[in-house]
Parts: C-alpha cells; sequence; structure tokens
C-alpha cells in the first residue's frame, strides 16, 4: 500500500490531540516510513509577511500572500511548500503523486514574495512524519481513513472546514462517526 499524494482523515478519538482532526496529505511513503504535511491547522502565530521578514526576503508591493500551516509535530522550524507543478522544478523539489510538489527551499519564498511562483500553494511549517510500519499500524487500529486529495479540499480556503469535507467526499457524515473502534 503506497499513499503518496492521498489524504489523511483523523478519526474522532485521536489519542494525539496535535492531530486532533487533522488532515494530512502524505507527500512520500515507502517501506521506510512516511511524511506527510498537515493542511488544516492555520498557524496562528505566523503570518507570511513576518516569516519573510524574519528570514529578510524583501517583499515586494506586488508580492503574494500565502497562508502558513502547522504542517506536523516534526522539525517545525522547517519550512515545506506544498503546491501545483506549475512552477519550474527544484533541486530540494519533491513529485508528490497527483500532480502535486513539495519544494523546500527558500527561492520559492522568494518567488511568492515577488508575486511569482506556483498557482496554488501552501505553506507549512514542521511535519508529521512516521517510521517503518507505523502508519499501517495506525490505520489498522482505525486512527485514520484514507481518501483522494483532491485540489478543491487542500487549497481550500476554509481550514476549519476541510476536516467535515474530507469526510463528505467519501460518503461519510461526520455525525455517524465514533470515537470507539472495533472489529465485527
Amino acid at each position: 500500500m503506497n499513499l503518496a499524494g492521498k489524504l489523511l482523515v483523523a478519526m474522532p478519538g485521536m489519542a494525539d490531540p496535535r492531530f486532533d482532526r487533522s488532515v494530512i496529505m502524505v507527500c512520500a511513503h515507502s517501506d521506510d516510513g512516511a511524511m506527510g504535511l498537515i493542511v488544516n491547522k492555520p498557524n496562528p502565530e505566523l503570518s507570511f509577511a513576518s516569516l519573510l521578514d524574519h528570514l529578510n526576503i524583501p517583499a515586494a508591493p506586488q508580492g503574494r500572500d500565502i497562508r502558513v500551516h502547522v504542517g506536523g509535530p516534526v522539525e517545525r522550524g522547517r519550512g515545506f511548500v506544498l503546491h501545483s507543478a506549475d512552477y519550474p522544478e527544484q533541486a530540494a523539489s519533491m513529485g508528490v503523486p497527483g500532480g502535486w510538489r513539495m519544494t523546500a527551499t527558500l527561492d520559492i519564498l522568494e518567488a511568492f514574495a515577488c508575486g511569482q511562483g506556483p498557482s496554488t500553494a501552501l505553506l507549512a511549517l514542521g511535519y508529521s512524519g512516521w517510521g517503518p510500519g507505523q502508519l499501517e499500524a495506525e490505520i489498522g487500529r482505525n486512527d485514520w481513513l484514507v481518501c483522494d486529495a483532491r485540489k478543491d479540499l487542500v487549497f481550500a480556503e476554509d481550514d476549519a472546514g476541510k476536516w467535515i469535507a474530507s469526510l463528505k467526499s467519501m460518503g461519510i457524515d461526520p455525525l455517524t462517526l465514533s470515537a470507539q473502534s472495533g472489529r465485527a
């Protein structure tokens, strides 16, 4: 099972409060583990403008503003931009199945500051990571549901609504989910 390019949707009752109602884009998944970015939790303490200022990147008057998200609990000071594939591939850019890319270099932030860059993007500080077999075990425990990653879900302006929208995209009414898991 390769989940790269899919969304993980946290089940009610997620034991780890950092992932409560999270929607995570899985960017890489192999026998060595998995890596993903939470796409529905904006960073309440940091704006893109303040991040540019902190990094000494000048913003042009026509510069773009992108939302800063909490990507996960690992390496929270490191930035990752999940974006559409319409941006020139960089050395530190990785393809994500489904027509996405993830870039982790300052040049993409500089491009946004100048009003350029990919047409669709979100910035995440930190990432979510799993060791070998860990994500599969969590899915087996019913911690996560898996759904297709659609552009309208991942890049929707309404971060708070992404969890419910992801569930509804699978035909699931969130009110019917239980925090208890089990096997029949």
